[in-house]
């Protein structure tokens, strides 16, 4: 087991990345396509070899699509979000499926350090986690036939969280910010903590702006200078609006198109009392750590609980009786991802036909109670009701309740009757 892969696999629409580590070694190392550099990025592109059922993947697929006009599939992630059929080559394809193919391809660059089939586990990072991106990593994960079944998602900002609690203490005593630069947009993540609570609790402020395409191409330098100058001066006025009331200890610049041809006086800026990161390889490490903590939790691992977009953010339990003192019986807890969200037990309704579940928010509001009554529930004199109840997400706001009658020993025989209800969550 020691030499087992752990996988963190960035699925990005232009561009992934694979990172590994294992038991023994937790400290992932990021797939370069060439040997000795640090170039990560795989293109995200398949292409079909004309009148043949021959696929390549990544920079092999654009150089194929030009020396022998073949078909390329692009824009795979979107593609399979949407659902649309792909038409190549006069033949029709499941988008899903593409997906699956490039991923199953792209894990061969795995061969370097071992085999994809010692993997171990594998953790999927994406940009968000909706409804339907689940159910599309559902699909590619079903179609990848590995030998195992720990494979897990995850948000870029739960795998920001993961990378950072694992760096030293000093790099995220105050908040810490992302600056992600892709295409013609900036994005801003700025994790902060509350450390008045316990666990404690970090979230993540979202914010995004519309920005430059990078000056790669441009031949004129002249117009290459002219370009520099308003990326530096663009960036300066964003970073000094975001850092704006901030306390951060660290950033870190990600995106290929930082360059530091262009970054003058906004990175001067940033560096003033913090620590700056240069990168582009911090979501698919974060994948990794991610997946190593749901393994083996460490000790920040344990006092800390991320709570993003796609988390759960109240515990969900009841009041029960047990060994004839009153408990607290925990359902759902607060940081599950809500796709991951499952709870179940067993137990006995002394009188009635109703019950309650209690909510407890993490961000301090008030306690809530959700009323369930069972419409129905045959009457058993002088003896309890033995219930079976299933708490499950369905998205990350709604919470699903289904409650069967097991009946109580040989008097009473269960009846099977099942009641459904939902609520929603904050």
């Amino acid at each position: 087991m020691k030499e087992k892969l752990i996988v963190g696999y960035d699925l990005g629409n232009r561009f992934s990345q694979i990172s590994c580590c294992t038991y023994e070694n937790s400290i992932p190392e990021t797939l370069s396509l060439v040997a000795g550099a640090q170039v990560y990025n795989i293109p995200t592109v398949l292409c079909k070899r004309p009148g043949v059922s021959q696929w390549f993947y990544g920079k092999d697929a654009f150089r194929h699509a030009e020396t022998v006009e073949g078909f390329l599939a692009d824009d795979l992630v979107e593609g399979a979000r949407r659902g649309e059929p792909v038409f190549l080559d006069e033949e029709e394809y499941d988008p899903v499926a593409l997906l699956t193919l490039f991923v199953k391809r792209s894990l061969s660059l795995l061969n370097v350090v071992s085999s994809p089939d010692r993997i171990a586990a594998l953790m999927f990072t994406c940009e968000e986690l909706d409804e339907r991106m689940v159910e599309v990593l559902n699909a590619v994960s079903a179609g990848l036939g590995l030998k195992t079944a720990l494979i897990s998602y995850q948000s870029h900002l739960e795998s920001f969280f993961h990378y950072t609690i694992r760096q030293p203490e000093e790099l995220w005593q105050q908040q810490v910010l992302v600056c992600d630069y892709a295409g013609e947009r900036m994005r801003f993540f700025c994790m902060q903590c509350n450390r008045h609570t316990t666990p404690v609790v970090a979230f993540m402020d979202k914010e995004e702006y519309p920005f430059l395409s990078g000056a790669a191409g441009i031949e004129d330098a002249a117009l290459q200078d002219s370009l520099y100058r308003q990326l530096d001066a663009r960036f300066l006025e964003i970073t000094k609006k975001v850092c704006e009331g901030r306390i951060i200890s660290s950033v870190y610049l990600i995106g290929e198109d930082f360059s530091e041809e262009w970054l003058k006086e906004s990175l001067r800026f940033l560096c003033r009392g913090r620590r700056v990161f240069q990168g582009n390889n911090l979501y698919s490490k974060g994948a990794c750590y991610g997946m190593t903590e749901r393994l083996s939790a460490s000790e920040t691992g344990k006092n800390y609980v991320f709570l993003g977009e796609d988390k759960l953010k109240s515990n969900i339990g009841m009041k029960v009786r047990r060994r004839g003192e009153d408990s607290y019986y925990a359902l759902l807890d607060a940081g599950t991802s809500w796709y991951e969200a499952v709870g179940n037990v067993d137990f006995l309704l002394e009188e009635g036909n109703s019950f309650s579940l209690i909510i407890t928010p993490l961000n301090g509001r008030d306690i809530k109670r959700a009323e369930v009554t069972l419409e129905g529930l045959p009457v058993r004199t002088g003896a309890f009701s033995r219930l079976h109840m299933e708490l499950r997400m369905t998205a990350k706001n709604h919470v699903r309740l289904s409650v069967e009658d097991m009946g109580f020993g040989e008097l009473f025989p269960a009846s099977h009757q099942m009641w459904t209800e939902s609520f929603e969550v904050e």
